[in-house]
């Protein structure tokens, strides 16, 4: 029993280096990987667009001054 409990208490120790050290990492990415950030980076940039102009003119309404309505004349 106790040899079962060392033999486990060893392997639970060494067990987390061997996962940590797989050297799986990478520090360059792909061109995909970029291509789909620029994708990303384009369809936020379409949609600030109007969005700005909506607001620009969202205060424009709030803010600006009143116009008065004009009569026609028949």
């Amino acid at each position: 029993m106790k040899s079962a409990l060392k033999i486990t208490t060893v392997l639970a120790l060494i067990a987390p280096a061997a996962f940590a050290a797989s050297g799986a990492s990478s520090d360059e990415n792909g061109l995909l990987v970029t291509l789909f950030l620029a994708f990303g980076a384009i369809i936020i940039i379409f949609q600030l667009v109007p969005g700005m102009l909506l607001f620009g003119s969202m205060l424009k309404g709030i803010f600006g001054k009143e116009e008065k309505p004009q009569q026609v004349s028949e």
